[in-house]
């Protein structure tokens, strides 16, 4: 292919001849060429378009008519108003540029936009850092960063991570998304990788180029221990203070070039850089522009001239050195020297570079200083000297250590050689100060070149560099009113690099191209090959430059001779200035710019003189300085890397130039222009090497104002750094390009119905025959369509045109229906109003017929009342009249009626006295015949009972009568005497009394004598007293006449106290007021302040939850991070031994026993610590054993406690079981005797409880021995008191559990026997199955052993017992405690009564030997029917019944006396002994059967072999034949499994290293592992086998772990995993014994409590490794749903046709229509449903569920508004519904699964938010305030950056106006929130796990063969 070169002219702004806005026109046409005639038809009337402006560059104006062809002027109006005609250019009659629609400006691409020019581009970066304050652009492959000259929080990890891992094109343009695109394409393409950033000085290149560090030092990490990335990021201070400087355009200006390689490793993470730098800018170290400084290093060094160590260097303050105060601008505003000095040297140590080196560095800087103040005495024209002992010389001389003379001598003097001798020179003053100036800057580049060197070395990898990414932070494009050689050289760079960048944006487009197989023709592009070759070609600039420099004589003047007499009219390149000789023009391809000549040559030579060299050289008291010049000889620049810099190009062969002979010899032989060329055709090579990415650097304004745009200075740049180039190249083709499905999806409104076919690619092209007529201006490729520059802005007219007449019709549609909705509702008014008047009217006659009416109903009324008033007056006479007569009439009847009444009266009483007469005469008559009559009976009855009397019958009939009456008569004789003694004594007692008062009498009789006699002595008193009486009366007068003025005073005294008191009333008044106000204000107070306590304290507890929160957030991160750098340290160590795979002889250790785990989780348990006691006693001192003994106590006094409340347990259910007894006492005598196998199984208990009170006992020995043996010389000593104390109580203990455990045993044995009789008939069981069972254990030690383990307690030993009881608190407590019961004992058993306690047990014993008699005759008549030997066993069973009465009996009987009580059940357990002993004979006689059962079972067939096993022994003797069936009974497990300790690995391996999550979960119950592993656990415990348990649990997590690290990333592997750690944890909390967690336990499962073994410690291992599960499960979930975020829940359009897709650029965004391969919200739902269907399944508790769907829900929440925050395209009206619909999907899940009141939802309040954002209004002040009250979850940040990003879809839509955002900004700026934009999408929320019981009985359980756990039994 052929590629045509178009060379231009371009106009600078300071040519005379065009102006300014002719300028920048002529140079748009030059470079676009742009081709109006098929945009004819675009300018119609309000079309708008761009007229060029000398301010603003471009102006925006709008078309008043249609343009028609041959029109030589435009009318148009400004935006301001103002109307201007426009005339076309007469000869080339062209057109101005047209404006993009709105919804295209501010797009991310600047090749998105339809109409590619330069006003657009300028433009559309305006409104992006002006309105939106986006700073980042992509142009096609380029980013454009604009300096906003201000910080912005767009850099931090957050967005890094949010940046990591997506397409380039998804999100908004970033420095950020660069790096990742050259990451993801070094990992992919296996290429090595280029960022050239460039741009002007100040510009923000080298920040651009530190973030892009920063962002592959974050997401790659480093590969060693070494932090290289931090390395990296720290070479950036060494540099930035030895190479960056102020200018007058930039405070931080980097005046070098700098390409820095960061190689990876094959697992793409940084194992090392390298940093190759270019053209230092020496010439700074002397001399400074105004208002510019020097290297920022020396005025960090003379600000921290007062340090201590910087003392020797003797420095001061910036002005008062040469090198220093030439700029007179020595501080940088906002900026410390001294803190940046500290950073500095924080950088070097980081390095490595030491202190004695660091301190060297300063000395050879402090010296430059020091050099600069050195100054020359002029001795004549030729010559000069120095002022002896000159201090700033002999300051730089101490600093070297050279010799002041030497240094002197060569600094005025020069060697001059020739062929035969040499001479030595002197120089003239200006010489020796240019000299001076020479050296300065050759120590100062050599310092800079080792200082690099260092920095190299610090950052070599150590391993093999597979591959790399080189960052380019170099110089843009200069010109300034004075262009020098730095000029010349940074231009002639930035030629080399345009050339490069045009060549590859050609590239890609041609690739494009041909990919999509588009015909395309040959495309002009700006081509600088003739610049270059005018700079390096032969007989070029620079080859002149270095002849001349070759030259004896040689001088600027004759360069520029040569120079026009070479290129003057024979390169188009090249000009001379009219008015000068000195200097010439080059046409770059930015612009022209004009090079002084004055000053190349030097600057090219960079002469310094070789004796000054050899000076420094020789010093030999600083060795650093020999080392700056020992290798100039192979340094391939002056200001480029270390000589021996290792070229880094990986899989890349890159040709050094070669040396010529004799060339290294003397350095200066090689010019600086050379050097230059050479190391940027090397720099060239490099990037042709790799895949470039470019980010241009614009500077906004030259005063550094933030987010200030000037026009001007951005179209200068950006012409200059080639965004317009690309913009051209990409116009001259097809720029814009759109997939078939976008451009059915946008465009789908301009086809019919019957256009659309199922095959997108052809109804895309039969639309657009139809739309576009002319096929040149669109091609179809394979994937996508290609247009035409304006064709999108056409189509995009079409499309609003056609929306615009549907908005149109919709209008008129609708103000049709509102129109006629209006009618219906004005004729509906009319109506009502008619209907209200003629209502009104109809009542109004109403009212005048009521009236009507009324009158006339007044009249009668009126008329009535007069004729009844005259009919009442003549009817209340009459009636008078009547009253008076009948008046009379009546009286005269009544006196009449009166006399009647009162004669009978009279006759009444007269009649009644003659009846009474009458009747007292009768009675009288009638009473004395009955006396007579009755005399006359008794005479006869009389005469009869004389006759009766006298015969003896009648006596013996008396006398039995006559019995009772004695004995009723001596009763009554009794009492009568009883009476009569009474009355005696009452009597006596009267007597008494009668003497008594006779003597009272008696006395009072003399007494009276006395008076009387005193009486007269009295009346001789009174004659006298009556004289004394007459003397105080005239007394008492003269009393009262003083009472009266006493009265007076008095009064006049009341009345003033009243006043008084009733001043104090008025003042106690109001003082009770204010009292009372005092006292309301008081209590408003108290309420206040309760109610802001209440406050308070309401946000302290939610301060102290979110602390709760953090601090568990805290706990968790940290054991996120110790498993992190657990697997790290777990993969070293693979590593490890993949590269040594060396077997050593010897044990090879497994990976239970070198698990870095094993030790964090060992449990120590308190049997190891017993057997490591006297080791740990011996060592320690004495003072400290003492505690053990009272803790020892202390333990078994707790033991007691346990005994004490296990028997209370017990005697509670065996209450219970009598009562039960009782009721079924009735069925007693039914029940068949008990079987012999079944008196057996009971011998077998007693045995094993007897052996368990041994053993017991023997702990009980064990310790007192242990205590005895106690060396303690304080407290244990024979004959202490305490020791005394200690024994006794010890010895109480022991018989107080032997007393316990008899009655244990008793009360089991009864409990055995109730349970047997209450059990129904047909559950009972042939001895042969009981005794098949029992007989599997070995021996009764094993039965013993088996029941011990159930009860027996841990087993404690004395271990830092001094921490539990450090001042006897607990010993007090005991003693107390003991006290109190003794007191309590004795007032209970003092306040029982005797005789009742007597009387109760002599009933009872009656009642008890009543029922046993009856009892030993059923049973005697029972065992009369039984054969021998049953009679043995139920004679046997019998006694044990009755000793079991007996013993209760006997408990009760004994209950005051303890001691016979003991002595008692001493007894009587020896005489259960006995039984035992005969228990276990009969034991042999039944094992002796079964052999014969055995016997006769082989002579059987195979069908009754089966039945004969069942049939017992006396059934066998009397019936041998017949079989019987027997139901077999179900063994009762105690819910334990036994195994072998050398399956334990085999255990591991099969139930967690091999199960399937997926079987499990499915067919079995869900925590069937966990169960199985805490059954292990239960039966380790029940051995009391400590190093068993431990192992076990140690070889569960690590199981657990090696899983989780072996199929960590498949989550039902990780939710099972955590479902099962969770139940193991809630089994061992369960069982632990400990009340809290009791609760919800059943009877059952309380006596499954582990009894040995507190498993605390374990539990807090299992809840952290639960914590690292749940953590792991988060991340698994997170990677499988990150994919199906964006897609789902932004990019899908679930709700079809709402939003359109925009144009793209060619940073093409992901699809956002649902392909078979995108993700939709349907997919996140599957998802979500297969989560909680596999936790379901895995029997998950609820509560963990919860907490993973809400971490699920924020995880969607936090990526999706993530995104949204960083992706304009997605900030729309249409966006926000589609999301607020997702959202409500989302809830809609939630209530499905019943998962409201997870917190899910709350989760996902700042996307609701970020949403509703998206769709309020957002204009007015009350849409401000709205939104500000409704986005409380959204930070201000989040809040302002979604209102900038808000992009219109459509025309109709309208933009957030920027005041509009700024008064957000205020009501928002008292706000306090964190200043992040982007949520934490990598947070945890903290993790509980509330406890959670299991229902479940552990001897149920049942192991399925598929687990293969064959070798492990049930117990």
């Amino acid at each position: 292919m052929e590629i045509f070169s178009m060379e231009t002219e371009p106009i600078l702004p300071g040519k005379e001849t065009p102006t300014a806005s002719e300028s920048a026109e002529n140079l748009y046409y030059e470079r676009c060429g742009m081709e109006v005639d098929g945009l004819d038809c675009m300018y119609v009337k309000y079309a708008r378009v761009w007229i060029p402006d000398p301010e603003e560059v471009w102006k925006s104006a709008e078309l008043l008519k249609d343009y028609k062809p041959g029109d030589k002027v435009l009318q148009l109006r400004l935006e301001e108003g103002k109307d201007l005609e426009y005339c076309l250019d007469p000869k080339t009659k062209e057109l101005p540029p047209l404006r993009n629609p709105d919804i295209l400006v501010g797009e991310n691409d600047l090749t998105a936009l339809s109409y590619l020019h330069e006003p657009a581009v300028l433009h559309n970066l305006k409104v992006r850092f002006i309105d939106s304050k986006l700073i980042y652009t992509y142009c096609g492959i380029v980013l454009v960063a604009i300096n906003p000259y201000e910080q912005l929080p767009i850099y931090g990890e957050d967005i890094i991570n949010a940046y990591s891992g997506q397409n380039m094109g998804d999100m908004d343009p970033h420095i950020f998304a660069v790096a990742e695109e050259a990451y993801k394409q070094m990992a992919r393409d296996e290429r090595n990788q280029s960022i050239i950033v460039s741009g002007e000085s100040g510009a923000g290149k080298t920040v651009s180029a530190k973030y892009a560090m920063r962002y592959f030092a974050t997401v790659s990490g480093s590969a060693s221990e070494a932090n290289v990335e931090e390395k990296v990021l720290a070479s950036n201070p060494i540099m930035e203070s030895i190479g960056n400087a102020k200018t007058t355009r930039n405070d931080n200006s980097s005046r070098f070039g700098k390409y820095i390689e960061i190689g990876f490793d094959k697992r793409y993470r940084i194992i090392g850089a390298n940093m190759r730098t270019y053209l230092l800018e020496k010439s700074r170290v002397v001399f400074q522009a105004e208002e510019e400084r020097n290297y920022h290093i020396f005025y960090q060094l003379c600000a921290s001239a007062a340090l201590p160590e910087f003392k020797t260097l003797r420095l001061g303050n910036a002005n008062y050195f040469h090198y220093t105060k030439q700029g007179g601008s020595p501080v940088i505003d906002g900026v410390n020297d001294a803190k940046e000095m500290v950073n500095t040297r924080q950088a070097c140590t980081l390095l490595g570079i030491s202190d004695s080196y660091q301190m060297g560095i300063f000395r050879i800087l402090a010296g430059i200083l020091h050099l600069g103040n050195v100054e020359f005495a002029s001795r004549d024209s030729d010559s000069c000297t120095i002022p002896p002992k000159h201090e700033p010389l002999s300051i730089f001389c101490d600093l070297m250590g050279v010799e002041y003379e030497e240094m002197a001598h060569w600094l005025c003097h020069r060697k001059l050689a020739t062929a035969t001798e040499t001479y030595i020179k002197p120089i003239s003053k200006l010489h020796a100060i240019n000299a001076r100036d020479a050296l300065a800057k050759h120590i100062y580049a050599n310092l800079f070149n080792w200082i690099v060197d260092h920095v190299n070395k610090a950052l070599h990898a150590t391993v093999k560099q597979h591959s790399f990414i080189g960052v380019l932070d170099i110089y843009g494009f200069e010109t300034f009113e004075i262009n020098s050689f730095e000029q010349f050289c940074i231009n002639y760079a930035n030629e080399k690099l345009q050339q490069q960048f045009n060549m590859h944006v050609f590239k890609l487009e041609q690739e494009e191209y041909m990919k999509e197989q588009i015909p395309w023709t040959l495309i002009d592009f700006y081509d600088n090959q003739p610049c270059i070759n005018l700079i390096e070609a032969k007989m070029g600039i620079l080859d002149l430059l270095d002849e001349e420099c070759k030259m004896p004589k040689g001088s600027d003047d004759t360069w520029a001779q040569k120079l026009y007499n070479t290129h003057l009219n024979k390169c188009a390149l090249f000009e001379k200035p009219r008015l000068s000789n000195k200097a010439f023009i080059i046409k770059h391809f930015a612009d022209k710019v004009e090079y002084q000549c004055e000053g190349f040559l030097e600057k090219n030579k960079d002469t310094v003189y070789e004796e000054q060299i050899k000076v420094l050289k020789s010093s030999k008291k600083f060795k650093l300085l020999p080392e700056l010049f020992q290798d100039e000889e192979k340094v391939l620049s002056p200001t480029s890397a270390t000589p021996s810099g290792r070229v880094p190009l990986s899989r890349m062969a890159v040709k050094p130039a070669k040396a010529r002979p004799g060339q290294a010899s003397k350095e200066h032989k090689k010019t600086v222009g050379h050097q230059f060329r050479n190391s940027l055709h090397l720099l060239m090579e490099t990037l042709n090497a790799t895949t470039p990415h470019y980010v241009r650097c614009i500077k906004p304004n030259d005063f550094k104002f933030p987010f200030t745009f000037d026009e001007k200075r951005a179209v200068q740049q950006l012409r200059a750094c080639g965004v317009l180039e690309t913009i051209r190249i990409s116009a001259a083709g097809f720029p814009s390009r759109w997939t078939y499905q976008e451009f059915f999806s946008r465009y789908r409104v301009l086809m019919k119905q019957r256009d659309v076919l199922s095959d997108r690619k052809q109804t895309c092209k039969n639309v657009l025959e139809k739309l576009i007529l002319d096929k040149d201006k669109y091609q179809f490729g394979k994937t996508k369509i290609f247009f035409r520059a304006g064709q999108v802005a056409y189509l995009e007219k079409i499309r609003a045109d056609k929306l615009r007449a549907a908005c149109i019709r919709i209008q008129k549609t609708i103000r049709g229906w509102l129109m006629r909705k209006k009618y219906v509702r004005m004729r509906k008014a009319a109506i009502t109003i008619q209907r209200y008047v003629r209502g009104y009217q109809a009542r109004c006659y109403a009212k005048f017929l009521r009236r009507t009416r009324a009158a006339i109903t007044i009249q009668k009324f009126q008329r009535m009342y007069v004729v009844r008033k005259r009919y009442q007056c003549m009817r209340a006479a009459t009636i008078a009249l009547q009253a008076l007569l009948r008046g009379y009439m009546a009286r005269n009847k009544y006196q009449m009626m009166l006399r009647e009444h009162k004669s009978i009266v009279i006759q009444k009483h007269v009649r009644g006295w003659l009846a009474r007469v009458h009747y007292r005469r009768t009675l009288k008559a009638i009473v004395y015949l009955q006396c007579c009559y009755r005399r006359m009976m008794a005479k006869r009855e009389l005469k009869k009972l004389k006759i009766e009397a006298r015969s003896v019958e009648r006596y013996k009939k008396l006398h039995i009568g006559l019995e009772n009456k004695i004995m009723q008569l001596q009763r009554k004789i009794d009492e009568q005497n009883k009476e009569y003694k009474s009355l005696l004594e009452k009597l006596s007692n009267l007597e008494i009394t009668y003497s008594t008062e006779t003597e009272k009498l008696r006395s009072d009789v003399e007494r009276l004598r006395l008076s009387e006699e005193e009486a007269k002595n009295a009346t001789n008193r009174v004659l006298s007293l009556q004289e004394e009486i007459a003397k105080l009366r005239k007394e008492l007068h003269q009393t009262q006449s003083e009472k009266k003025t006493i009265e007076e005073w008095a009064d006049k005294y009341k009345h003033e106290t009243e006043q008084l008191v009733s001043e104090l009333k008025e003042q106690n008044t109001l003082l009770k007021t204010e009292k009372e106000e005092l006292n309301r204000r008081i209590h408003d107070q108290a309420r206040e302040i309760t109610e802001t306590m209440e406050k308070k304290l309401v946000e302290e507890t939610k301060q102290l939850e979110l602390d709760l929160n953090d601090e568990r957030l805290r706990y968790q991160n940290l054991l996120n991070e110790f498993s992190r750098l657990e697997e790290r340290y777990d993969d070293l160590k693979d590593e490890m031994n993949l590269m040594v795979n060396i077997p050593k002889p010897g044990h090879k250790r497994t990976d239970s026993t070198h698990s870095s785990n094993e030790s964090e989780y060992t449990f120590s348990s308190e049997i190891t610590e017993a057997e490591d006691l006297p080791v740990r006693m011996e060592q320690e001192p004495s003072e400290k054993k003492a505690p053990l003994d009272m803790s020892l106590f202390l333990k078994l006094q707790k033991r007691v406690t346990e005994l004490e409340q296990e028997k209370q347990s017990l005697q509670d259910e065996l209450d219970r079981k009598e009562e039960q007894a009782l009721r079924a006492k009735a069925k007693e005598e039914e029940r068949p005797p008990m079987r012999g196998a079944e008196l057996e199984y009971e011998s077998l208990k007693r045995q094993e409880l007897e052996s368990e009170n041994k053993k017991l006992k023997n702990e009980l020995n064990e310790l007192q021995k242990a205590l005895t043996e106690t060396r303690s010389p304080e407290v244990t000593a024979p004959g202490a008191p305490a020791y005394r104390v200690l024994l006794d109580q010890l010895t109480s203990v022991s018989e107080e559990l032997e007393v316990r455990k008899e009655e244990v045993l008793i009360l089991r044995s009864q409990l055995v026997s109730q349970k047997e009789a209450i059990q129904p008939k047909n559950t009972m069981t042939d001895s042969t199955i009981l005794l098949e069972d029992v007989q599997k254990m070995k021996d009764k030690g094993e039965i013993a052993q088996a029941y011990i383990g159930l009860k027996e307690t841990n087993r404690q030993s004395p271990q830092d017992y001094h921490m539990l009881n450090e001042d006897g608190e607990l010993w007090l407590v005991y003693e107390g405690l003991k006290q109190a019961n003794r007191l309590l004992e004795s007032q209970l058993q003092s306040q029982k009564k005797s005789h009742e306690n007597e009387l109760e047990s002599l009933r009872g014993e009656i009642q008890s030997l009543k029922e046993e008699n009856n009892r030993q005759q059923q049973l005697l008549a029972q065992n009369l029917q039984l054969p021998p030997e049953a009679r043995i066993e139920a004679s046997l069973q019998h006694e044990i019944t009755r000793l079991t009465n007996e013993n209760l009996f006997c408990e009760e009987l004994y209950a005051d006396d303890p001691k016979k009580y003991q002595s008692y059940r001493i007894s009587l357990y020896k005489r259960m002994i006995d039984l035992m002993e005969q228990l276990e004979k009969q034991d042999k006689t039944v094992r002796k059967l079964k052999k014969q059962l055995k016997v006769f079972a082989k002579k059987i067939g195979e069908l009754e072999v089966g039945q004969m096993e069942n049939i017992s022994p006396g059934q066998i003797i009397d019936e041998p034949i017949r079989p019987v069936n027997i139901p077999r009974k179900e063994k009762d497990f105690q819910g334990m499994l036994e195994y072998k300790k050398e399956d334990e690995q085999k255990l591991v391996k099969n139930l967690i290293l091999e199960l399937k999550p997926r079987g499990v979960a499915v067919n079995l119950i869900p925590g069937l592992p966990a169960y199985i592993l805490f059954m292990c656990v239960r039966h380790a415990d029940y051995l009391n086998d400590d190093q068993k348990v431990r192992s076990l649990l140690t070889s569960t997590i690590n199981g657990i772990k090696k899983v989780l690290k072996k199929r960590g990333d498949d989550f039902e592997t990780v939710s099972f995993w955590l479902s099962n750690t969770c139940r193991f944890l809630h089994c061992l909390k369960q069982y632990s014994g400990e009340e809290g967690f009791m609760k919800h336990n059943t009877p059952r499962q309380n006596e499954h409590c582990l009894t040995n073994f507190d498993l605390a410690e374990y539990r807090q291992v299992l809840s952290d490794l639960a914590i690292q599960i749940y953590q792991q499960l988060v991340r698994v979930l997170e990677n499988i749903l990150q994919p199906m975020i964006v897609s789902g829940m932004l990019e899908h359009e679930t709700i079809q046709g709402v939003s359109g897709v925009k144009p793209t650029g060619l940073r093409k965004r992901t699809s956002s229509i649902a392909d078979e391969g995108t993700y939709t919200l349907d997919s996140i739902i599957r998802q979500l449903n297969s989560f909680h269907s596999v936790m379901c399944q895995h029997g998950m508790d609820p509560e963990l569920i919860k907490q993973v769907v809400k971490q699920m829900f924020y995880i969607i929440g936090a990526v999706t508004l993530n995104n949204l925050l960083l992706r304009k395209d997605m900030c729309s009206w249409s966006k926000g519904m589609q999301i607020r619909y997702n959202v409500s999907q989302l809830e809609e899940w939630l209530r499905d699964k019943n998962l409201m009141n997870s917190g899910a939802k709350e989760t996902l309040e700042p996307l609701i938010q970020a949403a509703q954002l998206l769709q309020v209004k957002k204009k007015t002040d009350e849409d401000a305030e709205a939104i500000c009250s409704m986005c409380n979850a959204l930070t201000t940040a989040q809040i302002v950056k979604v209102l900038n990003l808000y992009t219109p879809v459509n025309e109709f839509e309208e933009r957030v106006l920027v005041s509009f955002i700024r008064t957000i900004q205020m009501r928002l700026r008292d706000r306090k929130d964190s200043p992040q934009l982007l949520m934490d999408a990598k947070h945890i929320f903290p993790v509980t796990f509330p406890f959670n019981p299991s229902s479940l009985a552990l001897e149920t359980i049942q192991i399925p063969a598929s687990l293969g756990l064959g070798f492990i039994s049930r117990v």
